[in-house]
């Protein structure tokens, strides 16, 4: 069965960093893309960065140079570092992982910004 645990969610003012993480277990074939969603209410899920199986990276505008995604093909976990955070970047962050023929999301885990 295969399960997305993602952690690293949390409360911090504005200005401060995150490290999110997600790992990924019961997946035998290759995971060709890792990425991290996000989601305020009211508003739809939007892509904030994503990396495929060569290190090849893409970002939201609003988070490039802020934001650093990285993967380990190895372990099958993938990180999202969250620096200068803004109220802004408060939702629920998503892992989300793609395989040729299948795509599976974690459960969520919520980044709240103060002002």
């Amino acid at each position: 069965q295969v399960q997305l645990v993602e952690s690293g969610g949390g409360l911090v003012q504005a200005g401060e960093s995150l490290r999110l993480s997600c790992a990924a277990s019961g997946i035998i074939l290759p995971i060709s893309t890792m990425a991290w969603y996000r989601q305020a209410p009211g508003t739809e899920r939007e892509l904030v960065a994503d990396i495929d199986r060569s290190g090849i990276t893409n970002y939201a505008d609003s988070v490039k140079g802020r934001f650093t995604i990285s993967r380990n093909n190895a372990k099958n976990t993938v990180t999202l570092q969250m620096n200068r955070l803004k109220p802004e970047d408060t939702s629920v962050y998503y892992c989300n992982v793609k395989l040729r023929l299948a795509t599976y999301w974690g459960r969520g885990t919520q980044v709240t910004v103060s002002a």
